[in-house]
């Protein structure tokens, strides 16, 4: 069967990969055109695809021969999953191996806005720290006792929050599609609706699975609703927060800061405003960027692959109604 890898994976994949019954395509170039990509598509029968390429109604149209894609991506947001399962294509994903790494990033960032880490490490690299004490220069907040409020309570929302309440013993509120009453008692989290987590935390988090419907749903409207001391986080997906309508809120103080490994448009724009705030905190998407959730990653999506060559289910599949 052929299968067609856009970027090389680490080796823990690749080896998985070398197995009788795939005939791997693998482009001697990484940064392949659109029209490149799709001309690999076009020849290929399961994909591993890496990146963020949009596997719509367009793709599945261009693409008949198309039976699986295997997402190098805990999110699949990128993918027509009713269309995909309409067709009887399997989608995979690789979730919980990079929980703990993208938890980590959410956490990292999280102080980091708190204590302005980045704009105060500008400072140090231009020259510009003084030896000049001022009692109100540089002020950042404390975390202890802070509420957490984490918008999507699941594997990665879970370890964020279990890392603030062992770490900082913030209370945990938090907002979901459902109820996770194992995790509540787990950590004494309570449920609140989506205003009370706005009106509630002294930190949001935002860790759900990211559709069209919460396109830019922390807007104008919702950083009204937060404390002006609050701090903003997002690992998840860019699309959840409207950046102009957040710049605004930082400049007036409506907010107190935010922290970003994800933005709407990536890489972020090098005259973007947010870019200037000292109370904002961007990394370049990095959250799974450990050795250990790459190669998990790695793993994980190769045993999809495999699995389907062998006729057999993804272990990871998004959409099992194909087989009903």
């Amino acid at each position: 069967m052929k299968v067609f890898l856009n970027k090389r994976i680490p080796e823990e994949g690749m080896q998985l990969l070398n197995h009788k019954d795939i005939e791997l395509i693998l482009p001697k170039k990484e940064l392949l055109s659109h029209t490149e990509w799709l001309s690999y598509c076009k020849k290929s029968e399961v994909i591993l695809n890496v990146g963020k390429e949009n596997f719509n109604r367009k793709f599945f149209d261009e693409c008949p021969n198309i039976q699986a894609i295997a997402l190098y991506s805990v999110g699949y947001d990128h993918v027509d999953i009713a269309e995909a399962t309409k067709r009887k294509v399997a989608i995979s994903n690789t979730p919980d191996v990079l929980s703990q790494a993208t938890a980590d990033t959410a956490f990292l960032l999280m102080q980091m806005t708190a204590r302005k880490a980045s704009f105060n490490l500008e400072k140090v690299k231009k020259g510009t720290w003084t030896t000049a004490f001022s009692p109100l220069d540089n002020l950042g907040q404390e975390l202890t006792g802070k509420t957490l409020g984490v918008f999507g309570l699941g594997r990665i929302g879970y370890e964020m929050a279990k890392k603030c309440k062992y770490a900082f013993d913030m209370p945990i509120i938090y907002h979901n599609r459902r109820r996770n009453e194992k995790i509540e008692q787990e950590l004494n989290a309570t449920y609140v609706p989506f205003d009370a987590l706005l009106t509630s935390a002294d930190v949001i988090s935002i860790h759900a699975n990211y559709t069209a419907k919460e396109n830019h749903l922390f807007n104008q409207e919702a950083f009204k609703k937060m404390k002006s001391t609050a701090i903003l986080v997002n690992t998840a997906r860019g699309g959840f927060v409207n950046e102009q309508d957040l710049y605004e809120a930082l400049v007036t103080k409506t907010l107190f800061g935010a922290g970003l490994d994800v933005t709407e448009i990536e890489p972020l724009p090098i005259d973007s405003p947010l870019l200037r705030l000292d109370h904002v905190n961007i990394l370049p998407h990095i959250g799974s960027a450990t050795i250990q959730a790459r190669k998990g990653m790695a793993r994980l999506a190769a045993e999809n692959i495999v699995a389907f060559v062998e006729g057999n289910p993804m272990p990871t599949i998004v959409n099992p109604t194909i087989y009903s």
